[in-house]
């Protein structure tokens, strides 16, 4: 096996040159997915060369998970194999950009907040607040369609992809779409392709549609006693002429952790009161009005409103609270469930009553709920997720178990039950991937 491997790194290595192949332990350890190590880690340079690296993966039989900074490579099923880490840190450059026309080709290694950095000078930005936050890459981003609070005002990644590049393990680079907004061939098949966790094929470009960023931000906070208070809150901002940014909702732990006040507790801490945090952009003038309103509201609620100081780091580990909960808190169970919009509260409401709850984050623009779960012992924590499961089903909602251990997996149902596109995907999944050797059972329905 040894003697297969070194002839393999040396195939590989014919590709992308030695220095951008490796076997030290350490390096994939780095790439681990649920305690699985690849063997090796590969780091192609350009699209080319990773649809190459595919194609000698494919013809050897070895499993490939893509993967950049790894902020989301704790969600999913545990492979059924792992031999090779396709590294796209080297994809990480800007090929098309056209300012005026609200449009950028970019590859999928460039983490976001380089993204971000890179149009700031023309007042541009790519509104999205995935899990990982800055740290993200384009690539993971689009693989998993992560999106934060923002995506109550501009929508998930999949709504501002224009078009992609996307290696196939054939050795194919096939294309979707195009990179100026009236181009919409491709659409549906890109749709599918975002947010299906590298099964399908590895991104390798990708075109979006741009926003003009907001002059000036502010952030507001109002304490609230309980949920009814929250969802009344809700509805009148959602009901009213105001157009936040985005939203959120904090039991008192992860309020206290997201601004810095405290730690994440250890056993059950999530209760009221709950703080409401709103975020508004634009200029002066619609900043004063947001605070008049707030203030207003505020004081039909028998409650205070604050500004917050250090809001923007708080907004970035609100969005990045189920991978920082579980770096806290590696023993606990992480669940994200998605609720129609008018009913997260109700759903929350009977969560906490039933289940043993460490912190909650709620999206209220969105309809998405973060649980952090005890898990002490297995039998616990398949009960709880469960029942939690349950009572999101019975609102129409589904939930993702967005991380556990790797050994409660199998217990729990990451997934729950595939949706209707599913036979679209599995037919997909035949075609460009036959031997299956892209993320090998990691997505729904053992894809």
């Amino acid at each position: 096996m040894i003697a297969a491997m070194e002839t393999i790194q040396t195939e590989l290595a014919a590709v992308v040159g030695d220095s951008a192949v490796s076997a030290d332990p350490a390096a994939c350890r780095a790439y681990a997915v649920d305690a699985r190590e690849p063997k090796l880690v590969v780091a192609p340079h350009s699209a080319e060369q990773v649809a190459e690296v595919l194609k000698c993966a494919a013809a050897r039989d070895l499993a490939v998970i893509p993967a950049r900074n790894g902020t989301k490579l704790g969600i999913g099923d545990p492979p059924r194999r792992y031999d090779l880490a396709l590294a796209l840190k080297s994809l990480n450059r800007v090929w098309h950009y056209e300012p005026a026309d609200l449009t950028v080709t970019v590859e999928p290694g460039m983490k976001l907040g380089d993204f971000q950095r890179f149009l700031s000078p023309d007042g541009l930005w790519l509104p999205l607040d995935p899990r990982g936050d800055a740290q993200a890459s384009i690539g993971g981003t689009l693989a998993a369609n992560a999106a934060g609070p923002l995506r109550a005002r501009y929508g998930a990644p999949r709504d501002m992809v224009l078009g992609m590049k996307i290696a196939t393990a054939d050795g194919q680079i096939i294309k979707t779409g195009g990179r100026v907004v009236k181009n919409v061939a491709g659409y549906d098949l890109g749709k599918l392709l975002v947010g299906s966790f590298g099964t399908l094929g590895v991104i390798v470009e990708a075109s979006f549609k741009l926003y003009t960023r907001p002059k000036a931000r502010a952030t507001f906070v109002l304490s609230l006693e309980g949920l009814e208070v929250a969802r009344n809150l809700r509805r009148s901002i959602v009901g009213s002429p105001l157009d936040p940014l985005r939203m959120a909702l904090l039991d008192r732990a992860a309020a206290d952790w997201a601004s810095e006040r405290g730690e994440l507790p250890s056993s059950a801490g999530a209760s009221a009161p709950f703080e409401f945090w709103l975020e508004a952009g634009g200029a002066e003038k619609v900043l004063a009005r947001y605070s008049c309103e707030l203030e207003a509201r505020a004081k039909e609620a028998g409650t205070r409103m604050e500004s917050p100081q250090g809001a923007d780091r708080a907004w970035g580990r609100i969005a990045d609270f189920g991978r920082l909960a579980a770096e806290n808190l590696p023993d606990s169970v992480i669940l994200r469930v998605s609720l129609p919009l008018d009913l997260s509260e109700e759903f929350l409401a009977r969560a906490l009553h039933e289940t043993n709850v460490r912190a909650v984050v709620s999206q209220p623009g969105t309809g998405v709920v973060s649980l952090v779960l005890s898990a002490e012992r297995a039998s616990d924590a398949a009960t709880a997720v469960a029942k939690i499961r349950n009572l999101a089903g019975a609102l129409a909602g589904v939930l993702v178990v967005e991380h556990c251990r790797p050994e409660l997996k199998p217990q729990l149902d990451v997934w729950g039950r595939p949706g209707s596109d599913f036979e679209i995907m599995r037919k997909l999944k035949a075609a460009w991937d036959p031997k299956g050797i892209l993320s090998p059972g990691r997505f729904l329905g053992g894809i």
